[in-house]
């Protein structure tokens, strides 16, 4: 028995490529949403830090 006879051994058969292209777009669009959220936050860290709000929020916490 020759495999090409048997039909599609597994499900998809053929999509590889288009499956491949999605998930690097999918894997590039996920970093840079997480660049620019990191961004911000840490943004957002500097901005407070700037205004001493976390050096009193800490002194506080003691």
């Amino acid at each position: 028995m020759d495999l090409k006879d048997v039909g599609a051994i597994y499900p998809f058969q053929g999509s590889e490529v288009v499956m491949v292209i999605i998930g690097l777009v999918f894997w590039i669009g996920w970093h840079v949403l997480q660049t620019r959220h990191e961004s911000a936050e840490i943004e957002a860290d500097m901005a407070a830090d700037r205004t001493g709000e976390e050096t009193r929020k800490a002194i506080d916490r003691n």
